[in-house]
Protein backbone atom coordinates (compact mmCIF):
# COMPACT_ATOMS: atom_id res chain seq x y z
CA UNK A 1 0.00 0.00 0.00
CA UNK A 2 2.84 2.36 0.85
CA UNK A 3 4.44 1.61 -2.52
CA UNK A 4 1.22 2.53 -4.32
CA UNK A 5 0.98 5.73 -2.28
CA UNK A 6 4.54 6.73 -3.16
CA UNK A 7 3.93 5.93 -6.83
CA UNK A 8 0.75 8.01 -6.78
CA UNK A 9 2.53 10.97 -5.19
CA UNK A 10 5.34 10.71 -7.74
CA UNK A 11 2.82 10.69 -10.59
CA UNK A 12 1.02 13.74 -9.20
CA UNK A 13 4.31 15.65 -8.98
CA UNK A 14 5.43 14.47 -12.41
CA UNK A 15 2.17 15.34 -14.23
CA UNK A 16 3.08 19.01 -14.94
CA UNK A 17 6.47 17.94 -16.35
CA UNK A 18 4.92 15.19 -18.49
CA UNK A 19 2.24 17.58 -19.76
CA UNK A 20 4.69 20.33 -20.76
CA UNK A 21 7.20 17.95 -22.38
CA UNK A 22 4.37 16.33 -24.35
CA UNK A 23 3.18 19.78 -25.41
CA UNK A 24 6.64 20.65 -26.76
CA UNK A 25 6.54 17.49 -28.90
CA UNK A 26 3.14 18.68 -30.14
CA UNK A 27 4.54 22.08 -31.09
CA UNK A 28 7.54 20.46 -32.76
CA UNK A 29 5.27 18.23 -34.82
CA UNK A 30 3.29 21.28 -35.91
CA UNK A 31 6.45 22.97 -37.20
CA UNK A 32 7.54 19.89 -39.16
CA UNK A 33 4.11 19.12 -40.66
CA UNK A 34 3.53 22.79 -41.56
CA UNK A 35 6.95 23.01 -43.23
CA UNK A 36 6.16 19.95 -45.35
CA UNK A 37 2.78 21.42 -46.36
CA UNK A 38 4.32 24.77 -47.31
CA UNK A 39 7.03 23.02 -49.34
CA UNK A 40 4.31 21.19 -51.26
CA UNK A 41 2.90 24.56 -52.35
CA UNK A 42 0.11 25.34 -49.88
CA UNK A 43 -0.51 29.06 -49.42
CA UNK A 44 0.31 30.18 -45.87
CA UNK A 45 -2.61 32.64 -46.08
CA UNK A 46 -5.04 29.78 -46.68
CA UNK A 47 -3.35 27.69 -44.00
CA UNK A 48 -3.96 30.44 -41.42
CA UNK A 49 -7.66 30.59 -42.34
CA UNK A 50 -8.18 26.83 -42.04
CA UNK A 51 -6.07 26.59 -38.88
CA UNK A 52 -8.16 29.10 -36.94
CA UNK A 53 -11.40 27.76 -38.38
CA UNK A 54 -10.49 24.38 -36.86
CA UNK A 55 -9.45 26.08 -33.60
CA UNK A 56 -12.74 27.98 -33.37
CA UNK A 57 -14.77 24.85 -34.05
CA UNK A 58 -12.97 22.99 -31.25
CA UNK A 59 -12.87 25.74 -28.60
CA UNK A 60 -16.30 27.33 -29.12
CA UNK A 61 -18.46 24.45 -27.73
CA UNK A 62 -16.41 24.33 -24.50
CA UNK A 63 -16.61 28.12 -24.13
CA UNK A 64 -20.38 28.17 -24.77
CA UNK A 65 -21.25 25.51 -22.19
CA UNK A 66 -18.54 25.90 -19.52
CA UNK A 67 -18.60 29.70 -19.28
CA UNK A 68 -22.25 30.46 -20.00
CA UNK A 69 -22.79 31.80 -16.45
CA UNK A 70 -19.54 33.77 -16.04
CA UNK A 71 -19.14 35.33 -19.50
CA UNK A 72 -19.01 39.16 -19.27
CA UNK A 73 -20.83 41.42 -21.72
CA UNK A 74 -18.89 42.64 -24.74
CA UNK A 75 -18.61 46.43 -24.70
CA UNK A 76 -17.38 48.52 -27.61
CA UNK A 77 -13.93 48.83 -25.99
CA UNK A 78 -13.67 45.06 -25.51
CA UNK A 79 -14.81 44.52 -29.12
CA UNK A 80 -11.98 46.76 -30.36
CA UNK A 81 -9.51 44.83 -28.21
CA UNK A 82 -10.83 41.53 -29.59
CA UNK A 83 -10.47 42.89 -33.11
CA UNK A 84 -6.87 43.94 -32.40
CA UNK A 85 -6.08 40.56 -30.79
CA UNK A 86 -7.39 38.72 -33.85
CA UNK A 87 -5.28 40.96 -36.08
CA UNK A 88 -2.06 40.61 -34.03
CA UNK A 89 -2.21 36.87 -33.35
CA UNK A 90 -3.98 34.85 -36.05
CA UNK A 91 -3.38 37.31 -38.92
CA UNK A 92 -0.04 39.11 -38.53
CA UNK A 93 1.86 36.68 -36.32
CA UNK A 94 0.83 33.47 -38.07
CA UNK A 95 1.19 34.77 -41.64
CA UNK A 96 4.60 36.29 -40.94
CA UNK A 97 5.71 33.16 -39.05
CA UNK A 98 4.67 30.77 -41.83
CA UNK A 99 6.27 33.02 -44.47
CA UNK A 100 9.50 33.10 -42.44
CA UNK A 101 9.31 29.33 -41.93
CA UNK A 102 9.05 28.85 -45.70
CA UNK A 103 12.21 30.91 -46.33
CA UNK A 104 14.27 29.38 -43.47
CA UNK A 105 13.80 26.11 -41.56
CA UNK A 106 11.77 24.70 -38.64
CA UNK A 107 14.80 24.71 -36.29
CA UNK A 108 15.69 28.31 -37.11
CA UNK A 109 12.05 29.43 -36.71
CA UNK A 110 11.78 27.78 -33.29
CA UNK A 111 15.03 29.39 -32.16
CA UNK A 112 13.84 32.84 -33.21
CA UNK A 113 10.57 32.27 -31.35
CA UNK A 114 12.58 31.98 -28.12
CA UNK A 115 12.95 35.76 -28.32
CA UNK A 116 9.30 36.01 -27.25
CA UNK A 117 9.77 36.20 -23.44
CA UNK A 118 12.52 38.81 -23.73
CA UNK A 119 10.58 40.88 -26.27
CA UNK A 120 7.47 40.70 -24.11
CA UNK A 121 9.53 41.89 -21.14
CA UNK A 122 10.75 44.96 -23.06
CA UNK A 123 7.22 45.85 -24.16
CA UNK A 124 5.90 45.34 -20.62
CA UNK A 125 8.51 47.80 -19.32
CA UNK A 126 7.51 50.35 -21.97
CA UNK A 127 3.83 49.90 -21.06
CA UNK A 128 4.71 50.20 -17.34
CA UNK A 129 3.43 46.71 -16.65
CA UNK A 130 6.90 45.69 -15.47
CA UNK A 131 9.15 47.63 -13.07
CA UNK A 132 12.94 47.64 -13.42
CA UNK A 133 15.20 48.45 -10.47
CA UNK A 134 18.79 47.95 -11.62
CA UNK A 135 19.96 47.84 -7.99
CA UNK A 136 18.31 44.42 -7.61
CA UNK A 137 19.94 41.28 -8.97
CA UNK A 138 16.69 39.91 -10.43
CA UNK A 139 16.21 43.07 -12.52
CA UNK A 140 19.81 42.93 -13.71
CA UNK A 141 19.25 39.29 -14.76
CA UNK A 142 16.17 40.25 -16.79
CA UNK A 143 17.94 43.13 -18.55
CA UNK A 144 21.10 41.11 -19.30
CA UNK A 145 19.03 38.13 -20.42
CA UNK A 146 16.98 40.29 -22.78
CA UNK A 147 20.16 41.76 -24.32
CA UNK A 148 21.76 38.33 -24.78
CA UNK A 149 18.58 36.92 -26.34
CA UNK A 150 18.38 39.73 -28.90
CA UNK A 151 22.12 39.32 -29.65
CA UNK A 152 21.61 35.59 -30.28
CA UNK A 153 18.71 36.26 -32.64
CA UNK A 154 20.73 38.85 -34.57
CA UNK A 155 23.65 36.40 -34.85
CA UNK A 156 21.35 33.74 -36.31
CA UNK A 157 19.97 36.33 -38.73
CA UNK A 158 23.28 37.72 -40.04
CA UNK A 159 25.61 34.70 -39.83
CA UNK A 160 25.19 31.09 -41.00
CA UNK A 161 28.70 29.65 -40.99
CA UNK A 162 29.63 26.10 -41.95
CA UNK A 163 27.22 23.21 -42.12
CA UNK A 164 27.31 20.74 -39.21
CA UNK A 165 27.00 17.22 -40.65
CA UNK A 166 25.03 14.84 -38.47
CA UNK A 167 25.96 11.16 -38.34
CA UNK A 168 22.60 10.07 -39.75
CA UNK A 169 22.31 12.80 -42.44
CA UNK A 170 23.93 10.72 -45.23
CA UNK A 171 21.45 7.89 -44.62
CA UNK A 172 18.36 10.11 -44.90
CA UNK A 173 16.74 10.32 -48.35
CA UNK A 174 13.40 12.13 -47.96
CA UNK A 175 10.94 12.71 -50.79
CA UNK A 176 11.87 15.71 -52.96
CA UNK A 177 8.75 17.66 -52.00
CA UNK A 178 9.57 17.19 -48.29
CA UNK A 179 13.11 18.53 -48.45
CA UNK A 180 13.54 21.91 -46.75
CA UNK A 181 13.72 24.89 -49.10
CA UNK A 182 16.85 26.02 -47.27
CA UNK A 183 18.85 23.36 -49.08
CA UNK A 184 18.45 25.41 -52.24
CA UNK A 185 17.62 28.82 -50.78
CA UNK A 186 19.82 31.88 -51.04
CA UNK A 187 21.28 34.02 -48.28
CA UNK A 188 18.85 36.73 -49.34
CA UNK A 189 15.90 34.40 -48.72
CA UNK A 190 17.36 33.44 -45.34
CA UNK A 191 17.70 37.10 -44.33
CA UNK A 192 14.17 37.85 -45.56
CA UNK A 193 12.82 34.93 -43.54
CA UNK A 194 14.68 36.14 -40.44
CA UNK A 195 13.10 39.60 -40.68
CA UNK A 196 9.64 38.07 -41.12
CA UNK A 197 10.16 35.89 -38.02
CA UNK A 198 11.24 38.92 -35.97
CA UNK A 199 8.07 40.78 -37.00
CA UNK A 200 6.01 37.69 -36.16
CA UNK A 201 7.56 37.49 -32.70
CA UNK A 202 6.95 41.21 -32.14
CA UNK A 203 3.27 40.76 -33.09
CA UNK A 204 2.97 37.76 -30.75
CA UNK A 205 4.54 39.72 -27.88
CA UNK A 206 2.10 42.57 -28.55
CA UNK A 207 -0.69 39.99 -28.47
CA UNK A 208 0.32 38.88 -24.96
CA UNK A 209 0.45 42.47 -23.68
CA UNK A 210 -2.99 43.31 -25.07
CA UNK A 211 -4.39 39.98 -23.87
CA UNK A 212 -3.27 40.75 -20.31
CA UNK A 213 -5.04 44.12 -20.53
CA UNK A 214 -8.22 42.59 -21.98
CA UNK A 215 -8.41 39.83 -19.34
CA UNK A 216 -8.71 42.46 -16.61
CA UNK A 217 -12.28 43.15 -17.73
CA UNK A 218 -13.14 40.10 -19.85
CA UNK A 219 -12.25 37.29 -17.46
CA UNK A 220 -13.74 34.33 -19.37
CA UNK A 221 -10.54 32.90 -20.86
CA UNK A 222 -12.07 30.14 -22.99
CA UNK A 223 -14.61 32.55 -24.47
CA UNK A 224 -11.88 35.09 -25.11
CA UNK A 225 -9.82 32.49 -26.98
CA UNK A 226 -12.82 31.35 -29.04
CA UNK A 227 -13.71 34.94 -29.97
CA UNK A 228 -10.12 35.77 -30.91
CA UNK A 229 -9.87 32.66 -33.10
CA UNK A 230 -13.22 33.45 -34.73
CA UNK A 231 -12.25 37.09 -35.29
CA UNK A 232 -8.88 35.97 -36.66
CA UNK A 233 -10.62 33.57 -39.05
CA UNK A 234 -12.79 36.34 -40.51
CA UNK A 235 -9.86 38.73 -40.83
CA UNK A 236 -7.67 36.03 -42.37
CA UNK A 237 -10.35 35.35 -44.99
CA UNK A 238 -10.28 39.02 -46.00
CA UNK A 239 -6.47 39.07 -46.16
CA UNK A 240 -6.40 35.84 -48.20
CA UNK A 241 -8.97 37.15 -50.69
CA UNK A 242 -6.75 40.20 -51.22
CA UNK A 243 -3.41 38.35 -51.41
CA UNK A 244 -4.44 35.09 -53.13
CA UNK A 245 -6.12 35.57 -56.49
CA UNK A 246 -6.11 31.91 -57.56
CA UNK A 247 -9.35 30.09 -56.64
CA UNK A 248 -7.55 26.73 -56.57
CA UNK A 249 -5.42 28.00 -53.64
CA UNK A 250 -8.42 27.28 -51.41
CA UNK A 251 -8.60 23.67 -52.54
CA UNK A 252 -7.79 21.18 -49.80
CA UNK A 253 -8.13 17.40 -49.87
CA UNK A 254 -7.40 14.41 -47.67
CA UNK A 255 -3.69 15.08 -47.75
CA UNK A 256 -0.86 16.82 -45.89
CA UNK A 257 -2.52 20.23 -46.27
CA UNK A 258 -5.59 19.12 -44.34
CA UNK A 259 -3.42 17.44 -41.72
CA UNK A 260 -1.34 20.62 -41.27
CA UNK A 261 -4.42 22.84 -40.84
CA UNK A 262 -6.22 20.43 -38.49
CA UNK A 263 -3.12 19.62 -36.45
CA UNK A 264 -2.11 23.26 -36.02
CA UNK A 265 -5.64 24.33 -35.12
CA UNK A 266 -6.52 21.51 -32.73
CA UNK A 267 -3.14 20.83 -31.10
CA UNK A 268 -1.37 24.21 -31.21
CA UNK A 269 -4.39 26.49 -30.76
CA UNK A 270 -6.83 24.38 -28.69
CA UNK A 271 -5.20 21.59 -26.68
CA UNK A 272 -2.11 23.72 -26.06
CA UNK A 273 -4.20 26.50 -24.54
CA UNK A 274 -6.03 24.06 -22.27
CA UNK A 275 -2.89 22.23 -21.08
CA UNK A 276 -0.94 25.45 -20.50
CA UNK A 277 -3.87 26.86 -18.52
CA UNK A 278 -4.02 23.81 -16.24
CA UNK A 279 -0.27 23.76 -15.60
CA UNK A 280 -0.11 27.53 -15.17
CA UNK A 281 -2.74 27.41 -12.41
CA UNK A 282 -0.51 25.09 -10.36
CA UNK A 283 3.03 26.14 -11.28
CA UNK A 284 2.76 29.63 -12.77
CA UNK A 285 3.74 31.09 -16.15
CA UNK A 286 7.51 30.88 -15.48
CA UNK A 287 7.31 27.09 -15.26
CA UNK A 288 5.33 26.89 -18.50
CA UNK A 289 7.65 29.17 -20.48
CA UNK A 290 10.81 27.45 -19.27
CA UNK A 291 10.12 24.44 -21.51
CA UNK A 292 10.08 26.39 -24.80
CA UNK A 293 13.78 25.80 -25.67
CA UNK A 294 13.07 22.05 -25.56
CA UNK A 295 10.91 22.44 -28.67
CA UNK A 296 13.89 23.84 -30.59
CA UNK A 297 15.99 20.77 -29.76
CA UNK A 298 13.17 18.38 -30.71
CA UNK A 299 12.58 20.19 -34.01
CA UNK A 300 16.30 20.17 -34.83
CA UNK A 301 16.50 16.38 -34.41
CA UNK A 302 13.17 15.71 -36.17
CA UNK A 303 14.04 18.13 -38.98
CA UNK A 304 17.38 16.50 -39.66
CA UNK A 305 15.69 13.07 -39.80
CA UNK A 306 12.52 13.89 -41.75
CA UNK A 307 13.53 16.88 -43.88
CA UNK A 308 17.30 16.31 -44.11
CA UNK A 309 17.53 19.84 -42.73
CA UNK A 310 20.98 21.42 -42.56
CA UNK A 311 22.21 22.77 -39.23
CA UNK A 312 24.68 25.66 -39.34
CA UNK A 313 27.33 26.82 -36.85
CA UNK A 314 25.81 30.30 -36.63
CA UNK A 315 22.45 28.78 -35.80
CA UNK A 316 23.88 26.63 -33.00
CA UNK A 317 25.79 29.54 -31.41
CA UNK A 318 22.84 31.91 -31.76
CA UNK A 319 20.44 29.33 -30.33
CA UNK A 320 22.75 28.77 -27.35
CA UNK A 321 22.80 32.53 -26.66
CA UNK A 322 19.01 32.71 -26.93
CA UNK A 323 18.56 29.86 -24.43
CA UNK A 324 21.05 31.43 -22.00
CA UNK A 325 19.34 34.80 -22.24
CA UNK A 326 15.91 33.24 -21.92
CA UNK A 327 16.74 31.40 -18.71
CA UNK A 328 18.33 34.56 -17.29
CA UNK A 329 15.03 36.38 -17.84
CA UNK A 330 13.06 33.47 -16.37
CA UNK A 331 15.33 33.35 -13.31
CA UNK A 332 14.71 37.05 -12.72
CA UNK A 333 10.95 36.53 -13.07
CA UNK A 334 11.07 33.60 -10.65
CA UNK A 335 12.87 35.69 -8.01
CA UNK A 336 10.32 38.46 -8.51
CA UNK A 337 7.49 35.99 -8.04
CA UNK A 338 8.97 34.71 -4.76
CA UNK A 339 9.42 38.28 -3.47
CA UNK A 340 5.79 39.12 -4.23
CA UNK A 341 4.70 35.90 -2.54
CA UNK A 342 6.64 36.85 0.60
CA UNK A 343 5.19 40.38 0.57
CA UNK A 344 1.63 39.04 0.32
CA UNK A 345 2.22 36.83 3.36
CA UNK A 346 3.86 39.68 5.26
CA UNK A 347 1.08 42.24 4.67
CA UNK A 348 -1.40 40.78 7.23
CA UNK A 349 1.38 40.66 9.83
CA UNK A 350 2.28 44.32 9.27
CA UNK A 351 -1.39 45.36 9.37
CA UNK A 352 -1.90 43.55 12.66
CA UNK A 353 -5.04 41.94 11.31
CA UNK A 354 -4.16 38.42 12.46
CA UNK A 355 -3.84 36.83 15.86
CA UNK A 356 -0.49 35.87 17.36
CA UNK A 357 -0.75 32.26 16.25
CA UNK A 358 -1.31 33.18 12.61
CA UNK A 359 1.34 35.89 12.80
CA UNK A 360 3.93 33.41 14.08
CA UNK A 361 2.94 30.98 11.36
CA UNK A 362 3.31 33.68 8.68
CA UNK A 363 6.75 34.62 10.00
CA UNK A 364 7.83 30.96 9.83
CA UNK A 365 6.58 30.73 6.23
CA UNK A 366 8.49 33.88 5.30
CA UNK A 367 11.66 32.47 6.85
CA UNK A 368 11.22 29.26 4.87
CA UNK A 369 10.75 31.22 1.61
CA UNK A 370 13.84 33.33 2.31
CA UNK A 371 15.89 30.23 3.19
CA UNK A 372 14.82 28.50 -0.04
CA UNK A 373 15.59 31.64 -2.03
CA UNK A 374 19.10 31.86 -0.55
CA UNK A 375 19.68 28.17 -1.22
CA UNK A 376 18.65 28.50 -4.87
CA UNK A 377 20.84 31.56 -5.31
CA UNK A 378 23.84 29.67 -3.95
CA UNK A 379 23.13 26.78 -6.32
CA UNK A 380 22.87 29.12 -9.30
CA UNK A 381 26.19 30.74 -8.38
CA UNK A 382 27.85 27.31 -8.20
Amino acid sequence: MEGKGCLGNFYEKAKPYIAMISLQFGYAGMNIITKVSLNRGMSHYVLVVYRHAFATAVIAPFAIFLERKVRPKITFTIFLQLFALGLLGPVIDQNFYYAGLKFTSPTFSCAMSNMLPAMTFVMAVICRMEKVDLKKLRCQAKVVGTTVTVAGAMLMTLYKGDVINMVWSKYIHPRKSYVADTTQGTDQDWFKGSILLIFATFAWASFFILQAITLRKYTAQLSLTALVCFMGTLQSIVVTLVMEHKPNAWAIGWDMDLLAAAYAGIVSSSIAYYVQGLVMQKRGPVFVTAFSPLMMIIVAVMGSFILAEKIYVGGVIGAALIVMGLYSVLWGKYKEYKEKEAEEILEPVKAGGTNNGNANQNVMIIEDIEANSVGMTQKSVK
